[in-house]
């Protein structure tokens, strides 16, 4: 292969480790397209086609339903979490079933939680479900760079994600949301009442991460740095040496023994 693209620095980091040439690896994040911004009477349809008052709080997962995804994490979290939240919160679960969503159901319905999580399904409306909700989540076990996450920013939610993958290149912790380890429903309680109790934190954060998006995740860049990438492949230039794709010195100077040799002339 001429070139080995990651999508996130922790993705580099692991094909590094795998034993893939430091010359050919690059790093060229994933974009989205900008969401039109939710009027607040668009955001009052979406929630009152979906029987949700004003005044719930509305937390929302995009996420197929998949073990590693961690929604059993994020429904004991909220178990966990419910006496603290306001009186009224809604989960919306958004996602293809690929098998637990009975397994996950059963659960929601031993912790008391069945009128609070809805299970969607697969859904063509997600800019929508996201201009409804208050608070976006994901909350894997393993990720490489999530889209959903910069969906939801990119919609103005402040966003709790786990520490896992690309997650925190995306998600800056106290200022487009809030990073928790994985596996952890006491840290990502916390989180959960954090935000479901601040108004004013979900707007600043929302507001950060739109503009964190238009800045670093765009459609446009991510289309501006495969151009330069074939543009330096053809001008016969390795990957770790173009511009716009050659972003990787945070990786090497951690680790000394990965560090590719610049070539003479």
């Amino acid at each position: 292969m001429t070139a080995v693209l990651g999508n996130s620095l922790a993705v580099v980091r692991q094909l590094a480790e795998e034993g893939v040439s430091k010359d050919r690896l690059g790093l060229i994040y994933n974009g989205v397209l900008k969401s039109a911004d939710a009027t607040p009477i668009e955001r009052a349809v979406v929630r009152e086609r979906l029987g949700l008052s004003g005044e719930t709080i509305t937390l929302i997962i995009v996420a197929n339903l998949i073990p590693y995804k961690g929604h059993g994490d994020l429904i004991e979290a909220l178990a966990k979490a419910t006496r603290a939240m306001p009186r009224q919160w809604c989960l919306l679960v958004v996602g293809r079933n690929d098998g637990i969503q009975g397994q996950l159901q059963r659960r929601v319905d031993d912790l008391g939680l069945t009128k609070r999580v809805r299970f969607l399904g697969s859904r063509r409306d997600i800019p929508a479900l996201l201009a409804a909700a208050d608070i976006g989540l994901l909350v894997s076990h393993q990720e490489g760079f999530s889209n959903a996450i910069l969906e939801g920013m990119a919609a103005g939610l402040p966003m709790i994600v786990t520490d896992v993958g690309g997650n925190a290149e995306a998600v800056q912790d106290g200022k487009t949301g809030l990073v928790v380890p994985a596996r952890d429903p006491d840290r990502l309680a916390a989180a959960i009442v954090k935000l479901s109790n601040d108004p004013a934190a979900r707007a600043a954060f929302g507001r950060s991460g739109q503009h964190r998006v238009r800045d670093c995740f765009s459609f446009e860049a991510c289309i501006d740095r495969y151009e330069r990438l074939y543009h330096g492949l053809l001008r016969g230039e390795a990957p770790r040496w173009i511009e716009g794709v050659a972003i990787l010195e945070t990786i090497w100077s951690s680790s000394p023994t990965l560090a590719p040799q610049r070539p003479e002339g």
